[in-house]
């Protein structure tokens, strides 16, 4: 389009998808992209880095999300979570939509005041930092009935800090499409932010590596899901058969954690590495060779080097 018809009526910014742990931000972020970008599981705090996400509308807009880690109040927690939550929070300045999302279930708890402990607080920190919030209850389908909702979203409703309410279901798809609609009118007129076909701006081997977490994740338990990193060494194109060859690194912090990784006689990280290999298969649309081990790399989660390394801050 040209200069002047890319401002004129055609709508682009950045969203800012934020909340507690395990609400659903990246579900709903893939579920807008038509796209499984971010990883998603049961598990709080599967998501860590900031990640965008691009949604281009045909002749109406250009919605770039940030899929963010899950807000939550910090006492002694590791200098992981510290980095994630302050992720989080920088997201929020630095959008000018801010979509809140929220459980229905957590809502109808106080429908009087539907907004408690930890969502009361991200909803200050929104309301400080003067951005423009949408409301977004997602999880609708794990109601008994949708009527459940009704005080709660009366409440809000006299909330003068949401622009708008908009229930959702992220996992089955419902009343998506009305909160895309939503988001793009309050962007402002701009031309697109970028070219329209671009998805991310993360580089692939960020999304193998994250890929390959999310089936430790899924396969692990207890502390463990919370004590891995994962680190690709080696992401190349073999120019004989074009088979995608990934080696990667899977760290843990100690060594109890490394035997319940790798499992007895291997199996564990067997089932791993499958699972992995077909999730990226899908993804690059190439056969994978993919190799994994296991490394202690001991308290990686409060060490600043090792947080920079894997991505988690900023070199010092």
């Amino acid at each position: 389009m040209g200069e002047s018809e890319s401002v004129k009526g055609y709508r682009a910014g950045f969203v800012s998808l934020v909340g507690r742990p395990n609400v659903g931000k990246s579900t709903l972020m893939n579920a807008m992209l038509g796209v499984r970008l971010s990883i998603a599981t049961p598990k709080p705090q599967t998501t860590r880095n900031r990640i965008l996400g691009v949604r281009t509308v045909e002749d109406r807009g250009q919605l770039v999300f940030l899929d963010t880690p899950g807000i939550h109040r910090i006492r002694r927690g590791r200098r992981l979570n510290r980095a994630m939550v302050d992720e989080a929070v920088r997201a929020i300045r630095e959008t000018e939509v801010c979509a809140f999302v929220v459980e229905a279930k957590s809502l109808v708890q106080r429908p009087g005041q539907p907004l408690w402990g930890e969502d009361a607080d991200i909803a200050e920190q929104i309301a400080a930092a003067g951005v423009t919030c949408i409301l977004v209850v997602n999880k609708v389908d794990q109601l008994r009935g949708r009527a459940q909702l009704l005080p709660a979203l009366a409440a809000l409703g006299e909330d003068s800090r949401f622009i708008a309410i908009v229930p959702v279901s992220a996992l089955k798809g419902d009343n998506v499409g009305h909160l895309e609609g939503v988001l793009l009118d309050q962007l402002p007129e701009a031309g697109p932010l970028f070219p329209e076909d671009t998805l991310t701006d993360r580089a692939e081997r960020f999304f193998a590596a994250e890929m390959i977490r999310e089936q430790v994740l899924l396969q692990t338990d207890r502390e463990v899901p919370y004590s891995v990193a994962v680190e690709v060494e080696l992401f190349s194109e073999n120019p004989r058969d074009g088979a995608l060859e990934i080696q990667a690194l899977i760290h843990v912090e100690r060594e109890s954690q490394k035997g319940i990784v790798i499992g007895r006689g291997g199996q564990r990280l067997k089932a791993i590495g499958t699972a992995a290999r077909a999730r990226l298969e899908a993804f690059f649309g190439q056969h994978v060779r993919l190799e994994l081990l296991v490394r202690v790399q001991a308290d990686w989660a409060d060490r600043p080097q090792d947080l920079s390394r894997f991505g988690y801050e900023e070199a010092p």
